[in-house]
């Protein structure tokens, strides 16, 4: 007998003798999405700077490129997850490529930033359709956990390599013509990314009991999208402005409403019921908190080299190599830790690394150009990296029974990526909080000209101590530079301290989160998910050790 996706359902001595037809097509069809789907993601890393400098940014509207990536990925992952059941993951993830090649052309030729805006959104929604198209596609194929577990650990490798490579794009486009060149580079890999799918990969649905829940997708969108632009704004607008205050309650009411349309819902687009699996809700939860530490630590790396020192875009590139490049370098590794290490040691480690690196960044002095001290930081994040993003896909897929598979895929990579979006907007928030404070107090006791004084504080009123630290010299208010750079500094510190206290968070809740799971993914509790309805009865599936 198999499942409506084509999966053999037997658990008899021959399950997991060979692999299943199309196996190797699928698997580097969703490696290569997958690759691409990060390459936009963070291709503006290396960017920020030249941004900043061409289309005359504020700090907030640097924070928005990430944002409306991440937003866009985040409030539709859920939607896509159902879409790829019911309609087959090949043909989400083709689609998904197809939104990547528009959005990426539409940033390539965007003469504003909110144009910009408008392609790194398009990007996000590609992206958003590519994560779980690509990841569910592969549950699809494989027959055993241990199967299972080597292939998210290659798919979370290109995931990274996707993240490492893409800011050296950006340096190099940089470096020999325009930013804008690079995002052409993205349109030429998305289309081979869509042809390779379509030649490759095996189509697969598990439309069971699966549709589309509109009133969920309505509330999570919105209720996310405010409270986002609350935390984006605050920190130029005032936190207490009517616009952020106001974004702030409407939020709150819509993700309210969220949860009980998702209570009452027939279809869920976010099942409750998978949390009753204490293996997921801890790996749920600590993604979230783990990955808001990741991608702040990565955006405040970028900021500080790129609009905040104002490096040559391949220098910045080079942190971003230790800090993303060990998830793929180490796929073999961590690939066999997954089969012999329980999940509790692999995360906890992870994420204390993480959160060692964090505040190792702390330290760093924003008059030093030298990259010197970004080395050993950003290596212990990368580790730390490496080790907790395959181990949180892999537990979670593997603590839920196969039909739940497309939902749970949709679920973690959206808590995975909530964390991305968070990141950016968290530690935005807070380094460019604590950034205008300083800059303000330190303005007010200057002995800078009156003129200068004056117009350096408009200009910071107007963007920020960003915009002074990039004023050319001899322009009123360039005199404020220093006190705008050490301004920026201060609060990156902070920001930079935020993410390892998180990071610290997440690796304790691992820790105690995970005693009496046991080390094949099991519980010592009733964590079983064979009671939720479903239509059939579900064999439960082991977890990754």
């Amino acid at each position: 007998m198999t499942l409506n996706n084509g999966t053999p359902t037997s658990h008899g001595p021959s399950a997991g003798a060979a692999r299943n037809p199309g196996y190797a097509g699928t698997l580097a069809a969703a490696c290569g999405a997958v690759f691409v789907a990060q390459v936009a993601n963070a291709l503006p890393v290396s960017l920020n700077g030249l941004f900043q400098e061409d289309l005359q940014t504020r700090g907030s509207q640097l924070t928005w490129i990430t944002a409306a990536f991440m937003i866009a990925v985040v409030c539709f992952e859920f939607t896509f997850g159902v879409l790829g059941d019911l309609f087959g993951r090949r043909r989400l993830v083709m689609a998904g490529t197809a939104l990547v090649v528009a959005g990426s052309t539409v940033a390539a030729l965007a003469p504003t930033v909110q144009v910009l805006w408008v392609g790194a959104a398009l990007n996000g929604l590609g992206a958003g359709a590519m994560f779980p198209g690509s990841l569910t596609s592969i549950t699809a194929v494989t027959r055993t956990a241990k199967e299972r577990a080597s292939s998210v650990a290659l798919w979370s490798g290109f995931l990274s390599a996707g993240a490492a490579v893409s800011p050296l794009i950006g340096g190099m486009f940089a470096k020999i013509g325009s930013w804008r060149g690079s995002f052409w580079v993205l349109v030429a890999l998305a289309a081979v990314s869509m042809v390779l799918t379509a030649l490759l990969a095996t189509e697969s649905k598990a439309p069971e009991g699966r549709r589309l829940d509109v009133p969920g997708q309505i509330t999570f969108a919105l209720g996310l999208i405010l409270v986002l632009y609350g935390a984006v704004e605050g920190p130029e607008s005032g936190w207490t402005t009517v616009p952020v205050m106001l974004a702030f309650a409407l939020g709150a009411v819509f993700l309210a409403g969220f949860v009980l349309v998702e209570l009452g819902a027939d279809s869920p687009i976010f099942d409750l019921k998978l949390f009753r699996n204490r293996a997921f809700t801890v790996s749920s939860v600590v993604a979230v908190i783990g990955m808001l530490a990741f991608l702040g630590a990565c955006f405040s790396t970028s900021m500080w080299l790129g609009p905040v020192q104002h490096q040559d875009p391949i220098r910045v590139a080079v942190p971003f190599l230790l800090l993303q490049g060990p998830a793929f370098v180490l796929i073999p590794v961590v690939s066999r830790l997954l089969h012999k290490v329980a999940p509790a040691w692999l995360l906890t480690s992870g994420f204390a690394l993480m959160a060692i690196g964090s505040l190792l960044f702390t330290r760093l002095d924003v008059t030093d150009t030298s990259l010197t001290p970004f080395l050993l930081p950003s290596a212990l994040i990368g580790v730390g990296f490496a080790l907790t993003v395959s181990s949180v896909t892999a537990v979670a897929l593997n603590s839920v029974p196969r039909q739940l598979a497309g939902m749970a895929s949709a679920t973690t990579n959206m808590l995975r990526d909530l964390g991305f979006a968070l990141g950016p907007v968290v530690v935005g928030a807070v380094a460019l909080s604590n950034a205008g404070s300083a800059f303000a107090e330190s303005l007010a006791g200057t002995k800078l000209p009156v003129a200068h004084a004056q117009a350096a504080q408009e200009i910071g009123r107007e963007g920020g101590p960003i915009a002074v630290n990039s004023l050319p010299e001899g322009v009123p208010g360039s005199a404020a530079h220093d006190l705008a750079l050490e301004a920026l500094g201060s609060g990156f510190s902070t920001a930079y301290l935020v993410c390892g206290i998180a990071a610290a968070v997440a690796a304790l809740l691992t820790a105690v989160g995970m005693i009496g799971i046991r080390a094949r993914g099991g519980s010592a509790e009733a964590d079983s998910l064979d009671a939720v309805p479903s239509g059939r009865a579900a064999a439960p599936q082991p977890a990754v050790r």
